[in-house]
């Protein structure tokens, strides 16, 4: 099959101004668009019959869906891409909406946390969607690190920074370990870690075990390893992750398996799995951009859409992100210019402050 932006290329004015209007129609109320609807404000006259066959002709292509016997389309997941990829318009937001957003940098505390909660909870409040925002690593240079032993399954990496900032995490530790390993893990972290932060520490780590490889117990070798992981995997991503704005989901949504799909989608949130996934997607560079529906396995499940955008420190480094989640039918216009001005605002805002 043809590539969707070839795909709209080929269609003619008629075809491509039914399928504008269906899905415009179906973002704006959430409805099946109907043929007579259609004729009542086309810019050319044609009859009903002739509307129909356009929208079979768009449903065989696999653009738009009936899900009733009704006459009524709404577009597929394939049809909102093709949409939002080559003729949804993005304006500029709303000077109401910018205010709002603007309204949570009004403070001057030093809590990131609290800023950053805040401003999750006004993009819920402005997209009437859930606000999704990561917060920054702690970025402050690594004074010390240390390995607790639990149990014989269960062990403690501490990390201490420079600033008096402690964090800890659980971890499972490989088995057979020793005393001598734990202190011997400890002491070559600790050679190499003061003075950098954590963003630094991974590949200087890996580095040196490749070339001290002989040097290094393999037990020591294995906590380091399994110390990094856990630092970089589900517990740091998870705290970092704040969510605001659930019930603005469940109350956009009246059919029952949709509200079930919806509960899930927020029960994963929860228990923070599949966290690493949303981190990725603000990886491969900057601007905002558009998952819709299973295009992404997190929100697969649930039906849902995101419009995601990191945000940068004072050396264009990509340090977070907030993005809305709402039902696929979101209102992306209107979105995609407010998550893009919320993650430029927060990345200046802490450039200024570092």
């Amino acid at each position: 099959m043809t590539d969707k932006p070839q795909m709209l290329d080929d269609m003619n004015d008629r075809s491509r101004e039914v399928f504008r209007r269906v899905v415009e129609g179906y973002l704006h109320n959430g409805d099946p668009v109907g043929s007579r609807t259609l004729t009542r404000d086309f810019s050319e006259k044609v009859s009903a019959a002739t509307i129909r066959n356009v929208m079979q002709d768009l449903e065989y292509m696999g653009l738009l869906d009936s899900p009733h016997v009704s006459a009524g389309r709404i577009p597929t997941q394939a049809g909102l891409r093709m949409f939002v990829d080559g003729l949804m318009e993005v304006g500029i937001p709303d000077e109401t909406d910018r205010e709002k957003i603007d309204a949570t940098m009004g403070h001057n505390e030093n809590d990131v946390g609290g800023l950053l909660d805040r401003v999750g909870a006004a993009l819920s409040g402005v997209t009437q969607g859930a606000s999704l925002v990561l917060t920054p690593k702690h970025e402050a240079p690594i004074k010390h690190i240390e390995f607790v032993s639990l149990a014989i399954d269960r062990a403690l990496v501490v990390l201490v920074f420079a600033d008096g900032h402690v964090e800890n995490r659980l971890f499972t530790p490989p088995p057979g370990l020793t005393p001598s390993s734990m202190r011997e893990a400890a002491n070559f972290l600790n050679s190499l870690v003061e003075g950098r932060t954590l963003s630094d520490v991974r590949g200087v780590i890996q580095k040196e075990i490749s070339n001290r490889r002989q040097e290094i117990d393999v037990l020591a070798r294995s906590l380091v390893d399994s110390g990094l992981a856990v630092w970089e995997a589900e517990g740091e991503r998870s705290e970092r992750l704040i969510v605001r704005g659930r019930s603005n989901l469940l109350e956009s949504s009246a059919e029952e398996h949709d509200l079930e799909r919806i509960r899930n989608l927020f029960d994963d949130l929860e228990r923070k799995r599949d966290i690493s996934e949303f981190l990725e997607l603000t990886e491969d560079g900057d601007g905002v951009r558009i998952f819709i529906g299973s295009e992404n396995k997190l929100f697969s499940l649930s039906g849902s859409s995101l419009v995601v955008s990191p945000y940068m420190n004072a050396d264009r480094k990509i340090i977070g992100a907030v993005g809305v989640i709402g039902p696929t039918r979101l209102n992306y216009g209107r979105i995609v210019p407010i998550v893009d001005y919320t993650a430029q605002l927060v990345g200046k805002l802490l450039s200024d402050r570092s």
